[in-house]
């Protein structure tokens, strides 16, 4: 890969933050791309890369942002974090001044940073989570079990304590620790007030929400300051809570988990922008271990398959369930992959 298509890497992830809503972030990736070719250890490192920039398992230019943001978060970096808290104020020069003295200055740090690939605890996600939760209640009447692929903090594994606001209509515990509030396109999903029977997870590399709570935070768009707070609050939830995770590989996990059975709860098996980053020798024995335990599935004891997942519709991601022993495949709609929007397009559940 040469210097010159790396630095086009960071142009394409600045083009796709503006898009997410996150200006600073593509300010601060045009910024890097400038400075770079100035040298230095982490320079080196980021130009010598030797995979694929741009690919969801590399994501360099977020990994380098993440490293930036934890240097703000942790209060390593004074100057920068000056830039951070009011960005509009700054011009390009200083920015770009800013971050070369960083990139310099921090360079341990940052190298440290470019070591692993970014792990996202987006809760917005939950809002289709919540909705698909009440659509399956109503449909099945049944407690669930959850099993989410690529957990990473578990914040996505207590969406039973957020409250949807779908177009006016409140979904969730009166005492929700956060109302997620999506631009909701379509009818109002049925309301079941699902119950949670068991929950637990997988992720190669589970995050504690406390002592990972830096790492959790930093991939977080600086200028994305609800995402922040709602992180934030989710992440005290977890450390209380305290959601199962395994640290291990997603679909050795997941066979395991479906030879258990489940009479009497529905056994709801899900992951959000997660499936893309598993190999596609995973991926093929996941769907055989999904077909495998579907057609083991009963009505006294149902399987279903969530997923939200990109696809070729560019910019939002696919919400698809599956249900057994029915064998249906649902079109709930599509989500933004930040849930700022929801366009819900789902059946009624009978």
């Amino acid at each position: 890969m040469t210097a010159e298509r790396i630095l086009a890497s960071f142009e394409d992830q600045a083009r796709a933050c503006n898009g997410l809503g996150s200006p600073f972030t593509a300010r601060l990736l045009r910024a890097l791309a400038a400075r770079l070719p100035q040298g230095g250890a982490v320079a080196d490192r980021v130009l010598g890369w030797p995979g694929d920039p741009s690919s969801v398992a590399d994501a360099l230019a977020i990994r380098l942002a993440g490293g930036l943001h934890a240097l703000v978060l942790s209060g390593q970096d004074a100057a920068l974090a000056e830039i951070y808290a009011d960005p509009a104020a700054v011009d390009d020069a200083r920015l770009g001044d800013a971050v070369e003295s960083a990139l310099f200055g921090h360079a341990g740090s940052l190298l440290d940073w470019l070591k692993s690939p970014p792990q996202t605890n987006e809760v917005r996600r939950s809002v289709g989570l919540i909705a698909a939760g009440h659509w399956l209640t109503a449909h099945y009447r049944l407690p669930l079990r959850l099993s989410e692929l690529g957990a990473s903090a578990g914040l996505n594994l207590l969406w039973d304590h957020y409250a949807l606001d779908a177009g006016g209509q409140i979904y969730g515990p009166a005492d929700a620790v956060l109302t997620l509030k999506p631009d909701w396109q379509g009818d109002p999903p049925p309301r079941a007030n699902p119950v949670i029977a068991a929950r637990a997870g997988v992720d190669l590399n589970p995050l504690d929400p406390v002592r990972d709570r830096l790492r959790s935070l930093a991939y977080i768009w600086a200028d994305q300051k609800d995402r922040l707070q709602r992180a934030e609050i989710a992440l005290l939830l977890a450390a209380k809570l305290r959601p199962q995770i395994a640290r291990a590989d997603a679909i050795d996990w997941l066979e395991v988990q479906l030879a258990v059975p489940s009479p009497g709860v529905l056994h709801l098996v899900y992951h959000t922008i997660a499936w893309q980053y598993f190999p596609n020798g995973h991926q093929a024995r996941g769907e055989a271990a999904l077909q495998a335990a579907g057609a083991r599935a009963t009505e006294a004891a149902p399987l279903a398959h969530l997923a939200m997942e990109a696809d070729d519709t560019s910019g939002s991601a696919a919400l698809t369930l599956r249900i057994w022993p029915e064998g249906r495949l649902i079109q709930l709609g599509r989500v933004d992959f930040h849930g700022r929007w929801i366009r819900w397009g789902a059946p009624a559940a009978t």
